[in-house]
């Protein structure tokens, strides 16, 4: 918890989530289209960097780019990124639009399994304020959440039903 007095950071957040699950079942969630559209995303387009498509259960490498499309929302609407070479214990570290760098990583933490995802470089003005660390944020602990619900065999919690206007 913060001090009231410090003005929140607006460039950066962090969602963490306790999740019983082997660290390499985690890792493959991350590693193929096939998998990130089984608990993120509707479509998850990888190019590598000779301009092929990746298929579907290829893994995904650094400097690939990407397209993503989520249900709900038509191909048009999508986000743009490029896989960058992670860091010291992290998972996958990629662009995030004009949204910043998200990087993720497992920690143990009395012998649980932590599931944490960091996004930096957020703008400053105020729409990515808004849009990008409040937004953002929101959109990560739901796919999180959603991500644990898919490995521990639970419901797929996204609606797929295209036909419904939600906000």
């Amino acid at each position: 918890m913060s001090n009231n007095n410090t003005p929140p950071d607006w460039s950066n957040f962090t969602v963490q989530l306790p999740i019983p699950i082997a660290v390499n079942k985690i890792r493959e969630a991350w590693a193929t289209q096939a998998m990130l559209e089984t608990w993120f995303l509707r479509i998850a387009k990888f190019t590598n960097a000779e301009g092929k498509v990746r298929q579907p259960n290829d893994h995904i490498q650094i400097g690939d780019t990407y397209k993503w499309c989520w249900h709900g929302w038509p191909d048009d609407v999508a986000e743009h990124g490029k896989i960058l070479p992670p860091k010291t214990n992290e998972l996958i570290r990629f662009t995030f639009g004009k949204a910043g760098v998200v990087s993720v990583k497992v920690d143990l933490q009395n012998e649980e399994t932590i599931l944490q995802l960091h996004q930096e470089n957020i703008p400053l003005d105020e729409t990515a304020k808004m849009n990008f660390h409040v937004g953002c944020k929101t959109g990560w602990t739901f796919y999180l959440l959603n991500l644990k619900s898919v490995l521990l065999g639970g419901l797929d919690l996204r609606n797929k039903n295209n036909s419904l206007q939600l906000d």
